[in-house]
Parts: C-alpha cells; structure tokens; sequence
C-alpha cells in the first residue's frame, strides 16, 4: 500500500513506516495530509483530479533538522568583486503512521 501527497510544493511517495524530511510545518506532534494524489493498495488503483476525497496519510514529526550547508559565489574578473553567500534549509523529519483511504 502507498500514496503519492504533496506538500511544500512537492510530491511524495509514501507507505506505513516510512521516515522522510518535509518541508518546514507547524510545530505540532502529528500532522495530517489531505492533499493525496494518487493511492494504491494491490491492484486497487484510484488517481485524484487533482486530490482524492476522503483519502488522509497521517503521520508523526520526529523533528526539525537542517540540510547541509550550500554556498553561493559570485566573481568578476578584474573588477576586484566577489560575493558569498550561504544557506541551510530548514526541514521536518516525519514517520508515515497511516494511510486512511475511505471513499
């Protein structure tokens, strides 16, 4: 059994157990997924238009980590000009707890 969500402007695969890094959500314990996209359960099959109703993935958050480090250079040539910049993303570490399909 597995659903495709979407979430921070991405889409996920996920089954039961499953651990994966979300973009940043709310400070909350567990957090519930309406937007499902595509559910599978054998060869049970049902694809959204856009989102399946009555189909939740509910999972817990474990925490909130950070990626590593990306650097961005800028550089001109004999202007005597550079420029550095980094970032690290902030993300939520979540556990698929269950997948509710009820339609």
């Amino acid at each position: 059994m597995y659903a495709i969500i979407e979430t921070g402007a991405k889409q996920y695969r996920v089954s039961p157990g499953d651990i994966l890094d979300v973009e940043l959500l709310d400070n909350k314990e567990s957090v519930t997924f309406n937007e499902v996209l595509f559910f599978a359960d054998g060869d049970k099959i049902e694809i959204g238009t856009p989102y399946l109703k009555g189909t939740k993935v509910s999972a817990k958050v474990l925490g909130v980590n950070k990626d590593d480090k990306v650097t961005a250079f800028k550089y001109k040539h004999k202007t005597n000009y550079h420029r550095t910049k980094g970032h690290r993303q902030n993300y939520t570490r979540i556990q698929i707890e269950e997948i509710k399909h009820g339609a």
